[in-house]
């Protein structure tokens, strides 16, 4: 079995060995420690010495270092098996295959080695992983009431039970020692201990108890490695995310990729590092490792000002690699053109890489400002398609912080009408407004009158989520007015989009219909077919509400086309919710509830809680529409008042949309259809 120190190896390998001879597996067992990872490693003449002495052979009869000897050790195995004996040969703390391969046992016997690297040629080995939670607690626990069978700290706190064993990493080494401090230490409490190991700095020094330390564990395996791959060991520590891309880790050493995924896999077979099983080609590091190479990385550092500019040097590159990857992939979120990057063959494939570096990019934010104002930017329509909107939230305000700190008013309106979108996104309408005014407010000292326009446009929708329609509808016919005056056919089509909207919540129905098949008509123009289905759906929700349910199915089925052309899942939903609506305005409620059960069911996959609490409620509508069993229908409501509280919605919105058993008040409120709406927003690109 392999594994990186400390995890467990050596006794998982002991308490196997007594089991298998206690169920009468094995007739007994031989242990021999190779230490091969200690300074001076133990050679196999030396092992074959301790395990013929340990099968009965005296030190005057031992043969010299040689044939002989090995030749002794198998005609001893040989002769135990002829007298009925089979035997486990335990060869703990292996580093070589040469120092297992003269111990291997002939005929029936078995042999059990632990080691740190991956041993190949030595049969099937497996690999022993850090203990689950749970198990780390349960440890813990064990080790603590061993010292003081009275020790009652894990059960009175089991929460910081689970932060200390999460700190130790699940190690059982790192528990035990921490175990051991602890029982030094009677009055310590637990939640003590976990805020000391939680600190990133200086986490090692929490793991000696003066007898066993897990630096001194790290050191070892560091030592055994070439190098060229302790240099690449502590380079890895620079990747600011969970894991890192062959590519990435490449740019990071300064090497090709052939030679540094050679390099990666080496270090993955000591350990050190491990593939990431849920996707090829990607390698990552446990904290305790992390905190290790990155302390080692900070040491080399120190020795001077060239390795000190050589790792500066690696960390840019890092950087401007996954800042150049983004901008690449983002193009393939914009209109279509000349501008999309070839770095990427299609939208799918830039959706891909994001996906798998969306934790790097956004921690690569936090970094510098300049990372910060860049990936800040570049990052908004990838998380805004993806809809993870706290992570929008985070990005785009360390885009504003960048360029307030570095006095760029041109990008900060930008950034400000980022922001409102991203607030209005989680429906935090009051900060969206002021953003978006802010927003205004600078494109006009700027005299960027595209700019302006996109503001307005924006500021129109938060006015929206406010209520205050007439001001909306004003806002809204500005952006459009003042697009028009730059001749941008694009934010044109948006205001449209919106203006129209705006037209719905005042009731003018026919002025809205006109202003969704004006955006519809731009959309088209521009080839921006995102936008063409926005202008679909709502102008489909206008035609269910002048009660033209047969052109609203069209115009909502040819929304679901455009959002399934482009990959767009969440647009995908909203196209089969406000399905469900036409189809029960058309009294088709078979059709009607499986088209809401679908938009319910990926809006929940997406974790759109307020969206899936709007699918929900339609649903809910629908089965009551369709004389469904109220047990149904019931059960929709209570879906519906779970998704609004996940969502956040105050618990007036929430209690309103409760289930109720009067079915017939139900019905008497039905409404016509209340659409899910596509909003088109303005966002703004960083110079």
């Amino acid at each position: 079995m392999s594994g990186w120190g400390g995890v467990g190896k050596t006794t998982l390998a002991y308490v196997a060995g007594h089991a298998s001879q206690k169920r009468g597996w094995f007739t007994g067992v031989l242990l021999v420690d190779l230490r091969g990872y200690d300074s001076h490693p133990a050679h196999a003449e030396d092992a074959l010495e301790a395990l013929l002495r340990s099968l009965g052979v005296r030190p005057e009869h031992l043969p010299p270092p040689g044939a002989g000897r090995e030749a002794l050790y198998r005609s001893q195995l040989n002769a135990r098996q002829a007298s009925g004996e089979r035997l486990l040969i335990v060869a703990d703390n292996a580093s070589a295959v040469a120092q297992v391969q003269p111990l291997l046992p002939p005929g029936h016997h078995g042999m059990l080695v632990t080691s740190r690297h991956r041993l190949p040629g030595l049969g099937r080995m497996r690999t022993v992983n850090q203990l689950q939670p749970e198990d780390a607690v349960a440890l813990l626990d064990a080790a603590l009431k061993n010292n003081d069978p009275d020790d009652l700290r894990v059960e009175e706190d089991p929460g910081a039970a689970e932060r200390v064993a999460l700190a130790c990493g699940c190690l059982p080494l790192a528990l035990q020692i921490t175990a051991g401090l602890l029982a030094q230490d009677p009055g310590q409490p637990l939640s003590e201990r976990a805020d000391a190991l939680s600190q990133t700095e200086g986490v090692l020094d929490g793991l000696s108890d003066g007898h066993r330390s897990l630096r001194a564990m790290f050191d070892q395996s560091l030592d055994r490695l070439s190098p060229q791959e302790q240099d690449l060991f502590r380079l890895l520590s620079l990747n600011p995310g969970p894991d890192i891309a062959t590519p990435a880790a490449a740019v990071l050493a300064g090497q090709s990729q052939p030679a540094t995924e050679r390099l990666l896999a080496r270090l993955a077979a000591s350990h050190l590092i491990e593939r990431n099983p849920a996707a090829r080609g990607r390698w990552q590091m446990h904290d305790l490792l992390r905190a290790y190479a990155h302390e080692q990385a900070e040491a080399l550092k120190a020795r001077g000002r060239d390795p000190r500019r050589r790792y500066n040097q690696a960390h840019t590159r890092l950087i401007d690699h996954y800042i150049e990857h983004a901008e690449a992939a983002d193009t393939h979120f914009d209109l279509p053109g000349p501008s999309v990057s070839p770095r990427f063959t299609d939208r799918e494939q830039a959706l891909a890489w994001f996906d798998a570096e969306r934790e790097n990019l956004i921690a690569t934010t936090h970094i510098t400002p300049h990372a910060g104002l860049k990936l800040g930017f570049t990052l908004g329509r990838y998380l805004d398609w993806r809809r993870r909107l706290q992570d929008l939230i985070v990005v785009r305000s360390l885009a504003l912080d960048a360029c307030r700190a570095r006095n760029d008013t041109h990008n900060e309106a930008g950034a400000w009408n980022n922001l409102g979108s991203a607030l209005q996104a989680l429906r935090r309408y009051d900060e969206a407004l002021h953003a978006h005014q802010t927003a205004r407010t600078l494109h006009q000292q700027t005299d960027d009158t595209h700019g302006e326009a996109g503001a307005w446009n924006n500021l129109g929708t938060a006015l929206r989520g406010l209520r205050r329609y007439d001001e909306a509808l004003h806002a809204h016919q500005t952006a459009r007015t003042l697009h028009q005056q730059t001749d941008d056919t694009h934010g044109e089509a948006s205001a449209w989009n919106n203006l129209g909207l705006a037209l719905q919540e005042l009731r003018r129905y026919d002025e809205a219909l006109h202003a969704h098949q004006t955006a519809r008509t731009l959309h088209q123009q521009t080839g921006d077919t995102h936008g063409e289905a926005n202008a679909w759906n709502n102008l489909g929700n206008a035609l269910q509400e002048l009660r033209r349910y047969d052109e609203a199915l069209h115009a909502h089925q040819t929304d679901l086309n455009h959002c399934q052309q482009t990959g767009d899942t969440h647009g995908q939903a909203t196209a089969w919710n406000n399905l469900g609506t036409a189809y029960r305005g058309l009294s088709r409620f078979e059709e009607a509830v499986a088209a809401g059960q679908q938009a319910v069911e990926m809006l929940t996959s997406a974790e759109d809680w307020f969206r899936a609490g709007e699918g929900w409620s339609e649903l809910a509508t629908t089965l009551t529409a369709a004389g469904a069993d109220p047990g149904q229908v019931r059960d929709a409501w209570n879906e519906s008042a779970t998704a609004y509280a996940r969502a956040g919605a105050d618990e007036e919105a929430a209690a309103s949309r409760t289930h109720t058993d009067n079915t017939e008040k139900l019905e008497e409120q039905l409404p016509a259809g209340t659409g899910q709406a596509s909003e088109g927003a303005s966002g703004s690109a960083g110079a």
